[in-house]
């Protein structure tokens, strides 16, 4: 199995996410679908097939964040090998040419969020910084076309 990298606060909320599946999700379904069963006829119960539709989706998901949560490797300060070197768990500040200094987190793809400045070690960008230190440039070959930054600042 492939393992998935993951920050401690990553593994964290991944662990909250699937207790509250198991405990307070999984009982909502199941008073919906209690509650939809004593309705009558199932056949035709828009209510009962929207629940049944929901619990096959909440157990897919407790099932994918068991495997995610078995195979992580959680990636701590300390396993930075070299100070400045990008590796995931690095908080990077790049700069492309012509605009504005940005800062980005490298973390594992299950935590991927660009909206909150976490980038996936598995991303164009990600990939690109990976094991390069601070005053590299770095060509990253993204869907849109490649472009240029430059390693600034890693912490």
């Amino acid at each position: 199995m492939p393992v998935s990298f993951l920050t401690r606060e990553g593994f964290i909320k991944l662990q909250e996410e699937l207790e509250f599946l198991r405990k307070e999700k999984r009982e909502e379904i199941a008073n919906r679908l209690h509650e939809a069963m004593e309705g009558g006829e199932l056949i035709e119960n828009a209510e009962y097939e929207a629940a049944k539709n929901e619990q096959a989706f909440v157990e897919g998901r407790i099932k994918e964040l068991e495997i995610l949560l078995a195979t992580a490797r959680i990636v701590d300060e300390s396993d930075l090998r070299e100070a400045g070197v990008v590796h995931v768990g690095s908080k990077v500040t790049i700069k492309e040419e012509d605009l504005e200094p940005e800062v980005y987190t490298i973390v594992g793809a299950a935590e991927a969020n660009p909206v909150e400045g976490k980038i996936s070690n598995e991303s164009p960008l990600g990939r690109a910084l990976m094991n390069h230190k601070e005053g590299d440039t770095v060509q990253v070959d993204a869907p849109a076309g490649s472009f240029t930054v430059q390693i600034l600042k890693v912490d």
